[in-house]
């Protein structure tokens, strides 16, 4: 069975730093485009950043360049999202999801979802 698994989500301050981790399970990562979306209270799912199978290309939404850091451990079977600098506005539940092949905006698998909360 196709699984993704978040975790690392929690309540952080403002300026604050969380490193997010989506684990796969019954298949390899390696073939797999791998994003990170965020659905804040209220508000539609948005991209926040990608990892590509090709070079291992990276995208960003413009909110988040800069502060947040998207990376592929195949040892591990992870893909990692290190957030610093995180502000109240990135408060969201965070999901990961795969497709095969490049980034784009659809994907085939999807996680549960881990809560991040940033407040004093």
């Amino acid at each position: 069975q196709l699984q993704l698994v978040e975790s690392g989500g929690g309540l952080v301050q403002p300026g604050g730093s969380l490193r997010l981790s989506c684990t796969a399970s019954g298949f390899t990562l390696d073939y797999y485009a791998i994003g990170w979306i965020r659905q804040a209270p209220g508000k539609g799912r948005k991209g926040v950043s990608c990892i590509s199978v090709t070079d291992d290309s990276t995208y960003y939404a413009d909110s988040v360049k800069g502060r947040f850091t998207i990376s592929r451990d195949t040892s591990k079977n992870t893909v990692y999202l290190q957030m610093n600098s995180l502000k109240p506005e990135d408060t969201a539940v965070y999901y990961c999801a795969a497709r095969l092949g490049d980034c784009s905006p659809t994907y085939d698998y999807w996680g549960q979802g881990t809560q991040v909360t940033v407040s004093l």
